[in-house]
């Protein structure tokens, strides 16, 4: 089992900056990608940012040059800094921890965090 936490969201002016947390704990050992997804009302989740065990990245085109994703292994922490925020950023944000489970793939998610960018 793995449990993920996440925290720093909020309220923010457009063109401000947040910086989101997730804490992870559990059976970690097993997790080859973590990332962060987004959904705003009435819209799927959509994949923002993801890390691989390597170190790749990968975002989303809509944040590329804004958002930063990082982790801290000896923290077990993972990390989105957000700049630059649009009002189009306003959507909960949940912390994903991915892992192979034999043919197929499975997913750990978080609480969500509201992140909430006012015009």
């Amino acid at each position: 089992q793995v449990q993920l936490v996440e925290s720093g969201g909020g309220l923010v002016q457009a063109g401000g900056s947040l910086r989101l947390s997730c804490a992870a704990s559990g059976s970690l050992f097993s997790i080859t990608r973590m990332g962060w997804y987004r959904q705003a009302p009435g819209k799927q989740r959509e994949s923002v940012a993801s890390i691989a065990t390597g170190g790749n990245t990968v975002y989303m085109d809509s944040v590329k040059g804004r958002f930063t994703i990082s982790r801290d292994n000896g923290k077990n922490t993972l990390y989105l800094q957000m700049n630059s925020l649009k009002p189009e950023d306003t959507a909960v944000y949940y912390c994903n921890a991915g892992m192979p489970r034999g043919p197929t793939w499975f997913d750990y998610w978080g609480q969500g965090t509201q992140v909430t960018v006012s015009s």
